[in-house]
């Protein structure tokens, strides 16, 4: 997934694409002794030879009405093949699924929500439903003609947090020029494993795709492909071994703070990607986006909202910093 600052306009998917289609011939003379794969690669040519192997493997093909799944299996002249023609995990991705969301503010033009650890925003491999995509798509189906569902920025699966998304065309314009512009504060609250030099510090350093471990994100140079980024951090507090820290962006590129931890020798806790132990009772990293301001898209309001972390996280911190209640800014 793209950095926070980037929007990518996305297809809706074509809601006639739900229905499998069934398609059958039999097996003529420039098919007979043909591997089934290729077989089907004639029946069906708009598609990949891989996405038809898949349906194969899953049961969807036939041969005089038993189920073939081998893809090597040669045809032989006048064998009836059907394919079931299936619609892909993929083809979900764009689809509306109801879900409940923690509305913190919405009017006509701007929804702004308490996204929990554990939901995923923006379809990818491995998760092409069960989003906050799809779930933006049922609470305001108009979000189907915009770029990403409105969807400008985004917090990880496992970070907690205040989020916006934008629901007219001038909305999303207007919070993604406001993003570049960095005239949109966010605030975050982590626990990290160690103890800086000092108790507050700027990280200034470029941000792009690990060369070595290409799932994950480094710091790396500009030359090489990173973006600039920068993240100011506080200590709050400190049992000895673990910081409570509160974090300010002023960018917005993938992993952006959970990068420039790590590369300061303080990994979130349990954030198994960057190098973070599991401590406090948590599994998953610990961050939580706590705060956000901005003007308005459309008024040009100011609009300030702070969100308290979920338990899991709040239990943590308590260990740490005592009960929570969020730092001022």
């Amino acid at each position: 997934m793209p950095a926070d600052d980037d929007l990518l306009a996305v297809p809706v998917a074509d809601p006639t694409a739900d229905a499998a289609e069934l398609r059958e011939q039999r097996v003529d003379d420039s098919l007979h002794g043909q591997r089934l794969d290729k077989a089907l690669v004639a029946m069906a040519p708009e598609f990949s030879r891989s996405h038809l192997q898949a349906l194969l493997a899953r049961g969807h093909v036939r041969l005089d009405g038993q189920v073939a799944d081998t893809a090597a299996r040669r045809v032989r002249l006048g064998q009836r093949l059907q394919l079931e023609l299936v619609p892909t995990e993929e083809s979900q991705a764009f689809r509306p699924q109801a879900m409940n969301l923690a509305v913190l503010f919405e009017d006509e033009h701007l929804l702004v929500l308490d996204k929990p650890a554990g939901l995923v925003v923006h379809p990818a491999p491995g998760h092409w439903s069960g989003t906050l995509l799809n779930g933006l798509l049922a609470h305001h189906p108009a979000a189907a003609a915009l770029p990403r569902a409105g969807i400008v920025h985004r917090l990880d699966k496992d970070t907690s947090g205040v989020m916006m998304v934008g629901k007219t065309l001038p909305a999303v314009t207007a919070l993604v020029r406001d993003i570049a512009a960095r005239s949109v504060q966010r605030r975050y609250l982590a626990l990290a494993d160690g103890l800086p030099a000092e108790p507050a510090f700027t990280v200034d350093a470029p941000i792009g795709r690990d060369p070595q471990v290409r799932v994950r994100m480094a710091v790396v140079s500009v030359a090489a492909g990173g973006k600039p980024a920068r993240t100011d951090v506080q200590l709050l507090a400190h049992d000895g071994r673990i910081g409570a820290y509160a974090c300010r962006l002023h960018t917005g590129r993938t992993h952006q703070i959970r990068v420039h931890m790590a590369h300061s020798g303080l990994p979130l806790v349990a954030d198994a990607v960057y190098g973070g132990r599991p401590a406090l009772g948590l599994s998953r990293q610990a961050l939580h986006a706590a705060e956000l301001a901005l003007a308005h898209p459309v008024t040009r309001a100011p609009l300030h909202f702070r969100c308290l972390p979920p338990g899991d996280f709040s239990a943590a911190w308590a260990a740490v910093a005592g009960l929570l209640g969020l730092p001022e800014a």
